[in-house]
């Protein structure tokens, strides 16, 4: 089973243009759509639909419009009550696949809240093999809050604690991997390269800087890193090796929540007993699949083609 939390969930609006974005213009749109989102209940709905026992865990009101939504998408939601609403973020899709976010903080986690959160994650995590740590953190939940998560959930599960996995970033991805060692980060080269403390690297050499970087810290600080990479594919770094896989050609949609499909198709692979190269090929196919489609929508496995991913061992230098 597999625990996902988003403590940060959102209400996803993605609008479709016609014609590329004009700022200070009014222009109609082709279509939208609302889905449920935040990165743990998008994990959580690719689980779902692969057929992976999963648990979503995230805070909402008894009345909140949003569970309306999640409800729908058939995942097993262990609800955490608080008084603020769930935010609303906005996507919008040029014709040639550029997306435009605007992403809302989220309501004020308060004091008691936020230890109810933490209480209702430990419950829910006994017995677990995973639990996937996802996303933006509320105002109010402080940047140690998934330190504090991993450290209360493997108090709480004695020799049984599960694996951890992590996939946010900025000052609460730093605070994790300092002081809690995750089995499993998720970032993108960006996302990574600050993590180290450096600037994004040239588009020339951003593989080679990303391995150096996740090099760094396996195993002392964590476990594995799975780095998407866009068009680019995806590595997965452990302190055995770095896999490379490729990305199959398609045509981008949208990119918004294809970080998250990567991470659920290497949850998925891996729950199914895979190797390390069946993961890393699984992420990739699932990434890929996430981006074909519009909006928020995560890929089902009748959504995802028989690609045939190469997985190759690189040699770091």
């Amino acid at each position: 089973m597999i625990v996902t939390v988003t403590a940060n969930p959102s209400l996803d609006r993605a609008v479709r243009l016609t014609a590329p974005l004009l700022h200070g213009e009014v222009q109609r749109a082709g279509d939208s759509r609302e889905d449920a989102g935040g990165k743990g209940v998008n994990v959580a709905r690719a689980l779902t639909s692969a057929g992976v026992e999963t648990v979503a865990v995230l805070p909402a009101a008894a009345d909140d419009p949003y569970l309306a939504l999640v409800e729908r998408t058939g995942v097993d939601v262990r609800r955490i009550d608080v008084a603020g609403r769930v935010r609303a973020n906005l996507t919008i899709a040029d014709p040639d696949g550029t997306t435009t976010k605007i992403n809302l903080p989220g309501a004020q986690l308060g004091t008691d809240e936020k230890a109810a959160l933490i209480d209702g994650i430990v419950a829910a995590a006994r017995g677990a093999h995973w639990v996937v740590l996802a996303g933006s953190l509320p105002p109010g939940a402080g940047d140690g809050f998934y330190t504090e998560v991993v450290e209360a959930v493997r108090a709480g599960s004695a020799d049984s604690a599960p694996r951890i996995a992590v996939d946010t970033s900025g000052a609460a991805l730093a605070h994790v991997v300092a002081h809690a060692r995750p089995d499993l980060i998720k970032p993108n080269e960006d996302e990574l390269a600050e993590l180290v403390g450096e600037q994004p690297a040239p588009a020339a050499d951003v593989l080679d800087a990303a391995v150096r970087q996740a090099r760094e810290l396996v195993a002392d600080r964590v476990g594995a890193v799975l780095v998407t990479l866009g068009a680019d594919g995806a590595l997965l770094v452990t302190a055995d090796e770095v896999l490379r896989a490729a990305a199959p050609r398609i045509t981008v949609a949208s990119t918004v929540g294809a970080g998250d499909s990567s991470l659920a198709g290497f949850l998925i692979a891996a729950d199914g007993g895979g190797d390390p190269a069946a993961c890393l090929r699984s992420a990739v196919v699932y990434g890929a699949a996430a981006a074909s489609l519009p909006g928020t929508q995560i890929p089902t496995p009748a959504d995802v083609p028989d690609w045939d991913i190469a997985v190759t061992a690189l040699t770091p230098r």
